[in-house]
């Protein structure tokens, strides 16, 4: 085995705001500076750090809008986030919780700040995913996965220095509950200061974390403070994450999808026909009805 050295770190940035109710920070492609096809088959990561929402009787959040040719995955640190789509589901992810919407041939979809959240007020803190599909893919079924964080699979750390959370893919031979359609590996790892846990993927999968809390130091060398991300080099395969305070950090590492992307705003495809027939299917409505 040999180490999976840094290649950057990506600072949070500028935050704007999705809808009204999602303050977020793009990491992936922004924050990196890299395309899309760098972290494939993430291709998008946005980051509401912390905040904190006021209490308000009309919830905030993202009205009605459509999604073609991937999956997102929303996972909820702080606050509640209620959902629903055009084909039928929805629900709320609670703290915690993953959802895991695989959009495919097309849905509409919107997502709000969950009610009672939303009258109290509080922290909210979020990471939402755009996970690419292959070609062969991209027009399936749309289907859901809702995930409490009981569903979740759990690694528990030596001397009680804090459990690994596995959403998707495996450590130490834990496998998590959430499918995909290419190699991924989705973690939590929720850490008590000094704790070193060391991670190991292929050399040629595309590899990232985020500290969602604390600080921590890579490969014994490298410290990295919340809200930053760190993108790995596409060589070695194994780090090492120790906290240097209590932290929660994410981890990201998949097999890249070697096809061409063809994105415009809330599609990805492989082609610019794609992306046409996929803008002329939304305005003929074959994406279902959902009211706003």
């Amino acid at each position: 085995m040999s180490t999976k050295n840094i290649e950057l770190i990506a600072a949070p940035g500028t935050p704007h705001f999705v809808g009204d109710g999602f303050r977020v920070h793009n990491l992936i492609p922004n924050g990196i500076q890299r395309g899309m096809e760098r972290m494939s088959p993430f291709i998008l990561l946005d980051y509401n750090s912390k905040f904190y929402f006021p209490p308000s009787e009309q919830p905030k959040g993202v009205g009605v809008h459509p999604h073609r040719g991937f999956e997102t995955v929303t996972i909820a640190y702080k606050g509640r986030v209620a959902h629903h789509d055009s084909s039928g589901g929805g629900g709320v992810i609670k703290e915690g919780g993953v959802q895991w919407m695989t959009a495919a041939s097309g849905v509409l979809h919107k997502e709000y700040h969950e009610a009672s959240f939303s009258k109290k007020g509080g922290d909210f803190q979020m990471v939402q995913l755009w996970v690419n599909l292959p070609a062969k893919d991209k027009m399936s079924t749309p289907k859901y996965q809702a995930l409490t964080q009981e569903d979740l699979a759990t690694y528990s750390l030596p001397q009680n220095n804090g459990t690994i959370e596995i959403i998707a893919g495996s450590y130490n031979e834990i496998t998590g509950p959430a499918t995909t359609f290419t190699p991924i590996h989705m973690f939590n790892a929720r850490l008590q200061k000094g704790a070193n846990v060391p991670f190991t993927f292929p050399a040629n999968y595309n590899t990232c974390l985020l500290v969602i809390e604390g600080e921590i130091t890579v490969n014994q060398e490298e410290t990295v403070a919340t809200d930053h991300l760190v993108l790995f080099k596409n060589e070695g395969d194994t780090f090492s994450v120790e906290a240097s305070e209590d932290a929660i950090v994410l981890i990201l590492s998949g097999e890249p999808i070697q096809e061409p992307i063809a994105a415009q705003g809330p599609f990805v495809m492989n082609t610019q026909a794609e992306l046409i027939q996929a803008m002329n299917d939304f305005n003929m409505g074959k994406f279902g009805y959902l009211e706003d």
